[in-house]
């Protein structure tokens, strides 16, 4: 299936499967165009043989045939032009261990499989191209119940449990859009592995691009220069670059697993969803190699904060007890971007190094930049307070959660609010 830009190519081939290692005939999808096809910076920047070609990867996904299919369906090419097209446009690469919330059947159909996980693939190992290396991400459709718990532990450990169930995958991770169940009501002992595993690891999520916002209640702004209000519905000062290229770490590489946590780059166009640690870091720090020696840390005005009040839509709000228990707890941060503006939310533990929120100063700000630092006895009790955010079907908008003695109010509210700058 092609079109007339590069990304706009998807090859489709029948795989015979392996009867001996129980993988079913299906269909294979191979996109061709992010990575560097011509090496004389039509498309990509030729950059040398050793680095990556192009975007350095190229999509693959891996579809069960139905009996008695002639012709590979069409759709799952026009999934990863899709992607490919998101990819050209906002610049940011995925990597094995993402994972994409579509909110939508794959195919337009009444699937549960709604949203993606991206792996190697199993058969395409990386290639050495005259332009560079390529490797291959392979999609793999899961249902809501899976990615939550990608978010809440990993992409990795859920791809590898999708491998021990035939039916959701297999050993090639072979996507069947008609599969009715969920690897937790398939095998009920897979859901206590992702219990300890959350337990044990955290979730390696980083951050989201979402809808939210923050107001400081301290004090009303002096000045359009000194402004202390960020809101929907005003022109917040930009991110510095040095701000900016951090939180764009932040979400782009994350932190190891078991290690102390480092609050590394964000980008404004990251879709909700596609973020995930990957880059092994030594110790847990809001300094960022790359972004440390963009601006002297000393020159970035601080404001220190009395009260605080964030705001969050309803999808967004839900992740709150992922970052508390998931990230916090675990000595680690997590960053929320807005994709309306510039803003930004970082909730930080006592153990993440570099930050400029403080046990002292707990609430601090780099222009439209806002750090939250949560004890790890106020983190427990947030989550307590914080329960009703895990039953979205009993969940009424709009929500408020105020501690006065902390000086900081959460509310969950409608996207309207969020997708009308007027209101």
């Amino acid at each position: 299936l092609g079109g007339p830009d590069p990304l706009d190519y998807v090859s489709m081939y029948r795989n015979l499967g392996s009867p001996a290692l129980n993988v079913p005939e299906h269909w294979h999808y191979v996109s061709f165009g992010l990575s560097d096809l011509y090496g004389d910076n039509r498309v990509h920047e030729f950059t040398g043989t050793d680095g990556p070609s192009g975007f350095g990867f190229e999509l693959t996904f891996r579809l069960k045939r139905e009996t008695g299919e002639s012709a590979p369906p069409t759709w799952p090419a026009e999934l990863m032009q899709g992607l490919a097209r998101y990819v050209f446009q906002s610049e940011n690469t995925f990597c094995s261990g993402d994972h994409v919330s579509w909110h939508s059947p794959l195919d337009n159909s009444e699937s549960r499989i709604q949203h993606m996980l991206l792996t190697e693939d199993p058969q395409m190992q990386p290639v050495q191209t005259p332009f560079g290396v390529v490797t291959f991400l392979q999609i793999v459709g899961v249902c809501t119940e899976e990615l939550h718990a990608a978010q809440q532990w990993n992409g990795q450990g859920i791809l590898e449990l999708l491998r021990t169930v035939p039916v959701a995958g297999g050993p090639w991770l072979i996507t069947d859009m008609r599969r009715g169940e969920t690897i937790f009501e398939i095998d009920p002992h897979l859901q206590e592995r992702v219990d300890k595993g959350i337990e044990t690891d955290g979730s390696n999520l980083s951050g989201v691009s979402a809808k939210c916002a923050w107001d400081d209640l301290s004090r009303p702004p002096e000045d359009d220069e000194d402004s202390r209000s960020i809101c929907i519905g005003t022109q917040p000062r930009r991110l510095s670059g040095k701000d900016t290229e951090q939180i764009r770490e932040t979400l782009r590489r994350g932190l190891e697993i078991n290690s102390k946590p480092v609050l590394p780059p964000i980008n404004a166009q990251r879709q909700n969803g596609l973020n995930h640690d990957r880059a092994p870091s030594r110790k847990d720090s809001l300094e960022s190699e790359s972004s440390a020696a963009i601006i002297p840390h000393e020159l970035i005005r601080t404001r220190q904060l009395e009260s605080v009040h964030l705001k969050f839509n309803q999808e967004s709000g839900a992740l709150i007890p992922l970052c508390l228990r998931g990230r916090l707890l675990h000595g680690r941060h997590f960053t929320y971007k807005s994709i309306t503006g510039d803003t930004a939310i970082t909730f930080v533990s006592t153990g993440v190094e570099g930050a400029f929120a403080t046990e002292e100063h707990p609430y601090a700000a780099h222009g439209p930049w806002l750090q939250i630092l949560l004890t790890e006895e106020f983190v427990e009790r947030m989550l307590e307070d914080l329960e009703d955010l895990n039953s979205p079907e009993e969940f009424k908008l709009p929500k408020e959660y105020s501690w006065p003695e902390k000086k900081l109010k959460v509310s969950i509210l409608p996207d309207a609010v969020f997708d009308n700058p007027l209101h």
